[in-house]
């Protein structure tokens, strides 16, 4: 009876494994797909920024057209009182992140990370808001900088809309 299953299936297993045609897969190899980059109207996002109190310009390189944004980029300092036990300072580390990570998520942050050394900047985040104000106010909200285990140094900076780091 193995024998018979054996034989039966075994062809049926070998003609299955054939390679289909690439016509006939539906999907294109490597080598055909190209990147394709969205057209962005920056007459249309200059104008919502603007409309919201954000700080635009336009760059112009060649034949490519930047428009410049304004963020705050924030510098996460070592704070003046440090004294909190392991336990504390674990469970504001964790208030910390999440804040953080809220921050990120309702579009308020769009670069943060800690620094590798124990120097006395600690980590930056960059905050998309229309003002400096804005930035400190939510900076300064950080239950790190509460506690006053970090505190915070803000300074505008510019970079193209839609920029990316490689």
């Amino acid at each position: 009876m193995k024998k018979l299953i054996y034989i039966l299936v075994f062809p049926f297993l070998i003609v299955s494994c054939n390679d289909i045609p690439q016509q006939e897969r539906g999907i294109p190899g490597p080598e055909e797909v190209v990147a394709k980059k969205p057209k962005i109207n920056i007459d249309s996002v200059e104008k919502d920024l603007k409309q919201k109190g954000y700080q635009t310009f336009r760059y112009e390189e060649g034949d490519t057209t930047y428009l410049m944004q304004q963020y705050y980029m924030v510098f996460l300092k070592r704070g003046e009182n440090r004294s909190q036990d392991s336990t504390e300072a674990a469970r504001l580390q964790k208030e910390h992140l999440a804040y953080l990570t809220r921050m990120a998520e309702e579009g308020y942050a769009s670069l943060i990370g800690p620094f590798g050394s124990d120097g006395e900047i600690r980590g930056i985040a960059v905050y998309n808001t229309a003002t400096r104000e804005e930035a400190d106010s939510l900076a300064n909200q950080d239950p790190m900088v509460k506690s006053g285990r970090l505190k915070v140094e803000v300074h505008p900076w510019w970079t193209a809309k839609g920029g990316k780091l490689n």
